[in-house]
């Protein structure tokens, strides 16, 4: 689903005043399609790439016995610190971002380049009208960053089963935290790590994007 300001939704562009009332809205747009009785007692499963792994993790945290498993794609349950403002540029970010909170002052790397191996599919990036192609804004950033930090204190939490995929040289969303989280529920959680795979993974059999 798009979220608010995301997608062909309404809102602000990639504008996220509270994560938790992203992942709320969520929950409760699927809490009325749970209750329909063509769905009522079929397991339901979630599924979440990149922001939308957080968003996926955040819903069983909320709701721990709600969901049957997940699949998660590139998870953001942790931002790779390549990627993560120094220190001192935090502190005052999240000072401005109090009178500022729209603006799009954080600095950032091309995602595009960091996210796709293929030069062809990087090209075709700035060709996606929906997608946000600009600085992060404030309360956006720092809400993300909010949030993994969350999500990986968290971990021990964690009792859904569970299928995770993640590319190995993924510098936007650190597939560390994943391989810390098979290890410590081996029993209910997979991981599949792609060779020389960035944070792309949507491609065809022996395909690398």
């Amino acid at each position: 689903m798009d979220y608010p300001g995301f997608g062909l939704s309404e809102g602000l562009h990639c504008y996220i005043h509270s994560f938790d009332r992203l992942v709320d809205d969520v929950i409760e747009q699927y809490n009325k399609t749970k209750e329909d009785p063509d769905f009522r007692t079929i397991p339901c499963f979630l599924f979440g790439e990149s922001m939308g792994g957080a968003v996926a993790l955040k819903m069983h945290l909320k709701q721990p016995n709600a969901w049957s498993g997940a699949i998660l794609v590139a998870p953001m349950c942790k931002i790779d610190d390549d990627m993560v403002p120094p220190w001192i540029l935090k502190q005052i970010l999240i000072g401005v971002a109090n009178i500022l909170p729209k603006q799009k002052f954080v600095p950032q790397k091309d995602l595009a380049e960091v996210a796709f191996r293929d030069i062809k599919k990087r090209k075709l990036v700035p060709y996606n009208v929906i997608a946000y192609k600009d600085k992060p804004r404030l309360r956006t950033a720092l809400e993300l960053l909010r949030i993994t930090a969350e999500i990986e204190q968290n971990l021990d939490k964690v009792s859904l089963p569970m299928m995770i995929l993640h590319g190995e040289n993924d510098i936007v969303t650190d597939p560390s935290l994943a391989k810390r989280c098979m290890r410590k529920q081996a029993a209910r959680i997979r991981t599949l790590s792609y060779t020389r795979m960035l944070a792309i993974l949507f491609l065809k059999v022996n395909q690398m994007i």
